[in-house]
């Protein structure tokens, strides 16, 4: 598979379908409300931050896309609000005129049919050259662990620094930023928050949602806190920040 990388500045015309590229990712997962910040700009906003990519098979094709925000750090450090934190402080820097000094990943997806076969290590790399071209030093990025939710119950302080015998990540996911030359930094343990109704997370995961409490949700890397009382739930979800050096 050759695979053309560009942003979506470069190829308007991915705009029409970026989204309807077939994806893994939970209904509950698309409706953290920061995700309004970023997602409904990407074409007016953020087309320099969002890469697509096709391959020579089928020519304008969405195969896999990865978006990065700049924003303003203050620095203080990696947030532990991590993928909100950093999305509420890119919109923040926009609306103030303000410089952006950081830049973080978002996400890479990478169509369903074609997961499993290195495409996501290629994105990774993109990202790396993509933000050195925009002219920043490091790149950071709250991942989200791709066998975390094999383990909800598991403290992400100990997950994420779990290793094989070879000391590279136990995670998939972080072991592919690792590979590209990631260094695991700390947990960001309120990266992304998910409210809602009872009927809302019911119509997210088909679960009943009618006993307060944890309830372990399909796809989710921490329980989701139930409260039928007061009719809400709330998906609190722990990240990992990665920092990859690009000089």
């Amino acid at each position: 598979m050759a695979l053309r990388i560009t942003t979506l500045a470069e190829r308007p015309e991915f705009a029409a379908t970026l989204w309807d590229m077939e994806h893994t990712w939970a209904q509950f997962v698309l409706n953290d409300p920061i995700a309004d910040l970023y997602y409904p700009f990407v074409t007016t906003r953020h087309q320099h931050h969002v890469l697509v990519a096709d391959d020579d098979a089928e020519p304008g094709r969405p195969v896999a896309r990865a978006c990065l925000i700049p924003y303003v750090s203050g620095g203080d450090g990696l947030p532990d609000d991590g993928w909100d934190g950093v999305i509420r402080a890119g919109w923040l820097a926009r609306e103030r005129g303000e410089k952006p000094d950081a830049v973080s990943a978002l996400e890479i997806t990478v169509r369903r049919d074609l997961q499993g076969r290195g495409l996501s290590a290629l994105m990774v790399s993109a990202l790396r050259e993509h933000a050195a071209r925009l002219g920043f030093r490091t790149l950071v990025a709250p991942v989200r662990p791709n066998h975390k939710h094999l383990e909800p119950h598991t403290p992400m302080s100990e997950y994420a620094f779990r290793t094989r015998p070879d000391g590279l990540p136990h995670d998939p996911w972080l072991r592919v930023h690792v590979r590209a030359g990631a260094e695991i930094v700390k947990v960001a343990p309120r990266s992304m928050v998910v409210p809602g109704t009872l009927a809302e997370w019911r119509a997210w995961t088909g679960l009943p949602f009618d006993r307060s409490g944890p309830v372990e949700v399909p796809g989710a890397l921490t329980p989701v806190h139930c409260d039928v009382e007061h009719d809400h739930a709330v998906y609190v979800e722990p990240n990992v920040w990665v920092s990859h050096a690009l000089t």
